[in-house]
């Protein structure tokens, strides 16, 4: 149904960041006329710069923006190093230990996002996509059956309307539009922290093969990350708990300069380093990096991804391979119910399943990561012990993901899911001692870990697809009634004989 005096479209998504601008790719691929708003002009500042493999070589192949970054020249990630847990040495995590990321695909980048950012808006538009920067979402246009379409304002602050069958929200964290869908945003006791960043010239690096890792660091605080952006500019953030703000506030470079101080290895990869006072990257900023999911993910002619949606916690880098990967999901959604292939209300609830899915295996790995540090002495690190959570931190986790985090394992008991947190850290730990102390570098003894074992899973099977196309192995439905990606992986299908 059109809108009096409004453009009409297939799709509109309100926000081109990598959520955004990945489903506008994925479903003007398919010739769906489709339009992106996004409020800023691009290139534009934005934090998250350290990517997963299933990003680069999976939902960016898919879309066909791989080469482009390849030829970017953003450096290699091939892991993180970490000085983190009870071993005193930094030890490192390769994404070799996937069988499915092993050769040519087991790394990642790290990327200035302003300019990542901009060469996927960029690819939207050359797939098809309209895209109109500077026009700023105001609400949702609806009825009692569904969201009909967007009201937005252009640059020059005027006013317009636009009808679509769908309207997507991947305008972040600081979404206007995210309550339109019903429900609540819930946020985590476990994961509210603070992030004090900036970035710095001169910093050292680590040894090759890993020159291009991220370095995260826990201290007696919190942790840092250290990420390199090219040979010579690096990206610079402590993390502390929101009850431990004192120690960001006031004047913020004495503050960063005080944390970087309490900890020994970042100051011996900042001791030549300066850090960067003009240009884009020229202000230290802080960053809530607080961890919610919303109650929704969709209804009717809407749906949320990225951000607008959930966000986990910064330490794995999970913000952008989440992002993608919903709008993947997404993407399969939309281009099967206006190619007829599968109702609305069937196809959103397994958007809203696969997501919610990855979301809790994330949410889980980082419980367990955190989890297995042994700074008993920490006002930081004891909070973090997921085992000594209030109740409601685990009930709440039990119904966030409770019946969808996949089909062998139905979580409905929060001593139970508390249990098996435990076991899981205590597991990870051991694999992490195990690797730290393997002279030959062998990433066995971390597959072997059934947390680590399953944050890989997905991102694996979203790039064998994307590399094998029709000759990738076909994937199992989550439930008994549930959808299958299409060969090339665009679309959702009934699995052979369910019907719709």
């Amino acid at each position: 149904m059109a809108l009096p005096d409004s453009e009409e479209f297939d799709v509109v998504v309100v926000g081109g960041g990598p959520a955004g601008s990945t489903l506008a790719a994925l479903t003007a691929m398919q010739g769906h006329r489709v339009l992106v708003l996004e409020k800023e002009f691009f290139p534009r500042h934005q934090i998250g710069e350290s990517l997963l493999p299933a990003t680069v070589h999976g939902v960016c192949r898919l879309t066909g923006v791989a080469d482009e970054l390849a030829a970017a020249g953003f450096p290699r990630k091939r892991g993180g190093t970490f000085k983190w847990g009870a071993n005193p040495e930094p030890w490192t995590f390769s994404f070799s230990v996937s069988p499915r990321m092993t050769g040519p695909t087991s790394y990642a980048y790290q990327v200035e996002r302003a300019k990542f950012d901009e060469i996927l808006l960029n690819n939207a538009r050359r797939v098809g996509a309209e895209v109109r920067e500077g026009c700023a979402a105001v609400d949702v246009v609806e009825d009692e059956e569904r969201v009909r379409g967007i009201r937005y304002t252009d640059a020059d602050g005027r006013e317009h309307r636009a009808s679509a069958t769908f309207v997507v929200d991947a305008s972040g964290n600081g979404s206007r539009l995210y309550r339109r869908v019903g429900g609540t945003r819930e946020y985590s006791e476990f994961f509210r922290s603070l992030a004090l960043y900036g970035y710095f010239e001169g910093g050292k690096r680590l040894p090759e093969p890993n020159s291009g890792n991220i370095l995260s660091v826990a201290f007696e605080s919190g942790w840092f990350w250290y990420i390199p952006l090219s040979p010579d500019l690096t990206s610079v953030g402590a993390v502390v708990r929101r009850e431990m703000a004192d120690k960001i506030r006031g004047d913020s470079d004495k503050a960063l300069a005080a944390l970087i101080a309490e900890c020994p290895l970042i100051s011996e990869y900042l001791a030549d380093a300066r850090r960067v006072t003009e240009g884009p990257y020229g202000k230290l900023r802080v960053r809530k990096d607080y961890s919610y999911h919303h109650t929704t993910f969709s209804r009717p002619g809407m749906i949320l991804v990225g951000d607008a949606a959930c966000f986990v916690d910064p330490v794995f880098s999970s913000g952008v391979h989440l992002a993608t990967y919903s709008a993947l999901l997404a993407a399969r959604s939309i281009n099967s119910v206006l190619a007829g292939l599968v109702g609305e209300d069937r196809a959103l609830r397994e958007f809203e399943s696969r997501y919610r899915r990855e979301y809790g295996v994330f949410y889980e790995f980082l419980l367990s990561f955190y989890e297995m540090h042994q700074d008993e002495n920490s006002y930081f690190w004891q909070a973090k012990k997921v085992t000594r959570a209030n109740r409601p931190e685990l009930e709440s986790f039990v119904e966030l993901i409770g019946g969808v985090s996949s089909g062998e394992r139905v979580l409905t008991d929060a001593e139970v899911l508390a249990k098996r947190f435990s076991s899981g850290s205590a597991e990870f730990a051991a694999a992490v001692d195990e690797l730290a102390g393997s002279e030959d570098g062998s990433m066995v003894p971390l597959f072997k870990s059934s947390v680590v074992r399953e944050v890989m899973q997905e991102g694996g099977q979203v790039q064998m697809r994307a590399l094998l196309g029709e000759d990738a192995e076909p994937e199992a439905p989550l439930s008994a009634d549930g959808l299958v990606p299409s060969p090339d992986g665009m679309f959702w299908l009934p699995v052979q004989g369910t019907g719709e």
